[in-house]
């Protein structure tokens, strides 16, 4: 199974209050990037239009992932970190061994998480066994989209010409 390399992105920004106060607060994200740099560039660029303020990306740490399982029920606004141990046996010990490796669930809740993760599950040939699951403080996950050469064209138009 391949591992992907994600980038766990710590954004402090300006959010708006009820009463019309800003305050500062620091969300975490994660961003599918190619490096430090790009992984910078595409959170700014992401989150940016949630805030009027400052914004200011204080951390940024690579993590991995072996799998991302989104959902798409409406009520799914949390993403939970599940360890997975792979079973395999050692041919020439012929004992078990576990293979761990952590997968990342969106859910409402940690029931929610187990279930949804079954169901990612489900076509996997591997037996495995959930060793943890556990809530994150992850906001969002931002997949890479490749655009198009137009996009790309006009991404890298100046605003204004002299």
């Amino acid at each position: 199974m391949e591992i992907n390399s994600w980038f766990e992105c710590k954004v402090k920004m300006d959010v708006m209050k009820e009463g019309g106060l800003t305050k500062p607060e620091t969300f975490i994200y994660l961003v599918d990037a190619l490096n430090f740099t790009e992984a910078e560039s595409r959170i700014i660029e992401e989150v940016q239009a949630y805030t009027s303020g400052n914004l200011d990306v204080t951390d940024i740490k690579r993590v991995k992932f072996a799998e991302i399982f989104a959902s798409d029920a409406e009520m799914a606004d949390k993403w939970y970190k599940v360890r997975c141990l792979f079973i395999t046996i050692d041919e020439k010990t012929q004992t078990e061994k576990e293979i761990g490796n952590n997968m990342l669930v969106q859910a409402e809740n940690f029931h929610a998480a187990l279930k949804n993760f079954d169901n990612g599950m489900k076509g996997s040939l591997m037996d495995y066994r959930i060793a943890t699951i556990q809530e994150t403080k992850i906001q969002d996950v931002f997949r890479y989209v490749a655009r198009s050469k137009k996009e790309d064209e006009e991404a890298a138009k100046p605003e204004y010409e002299a």
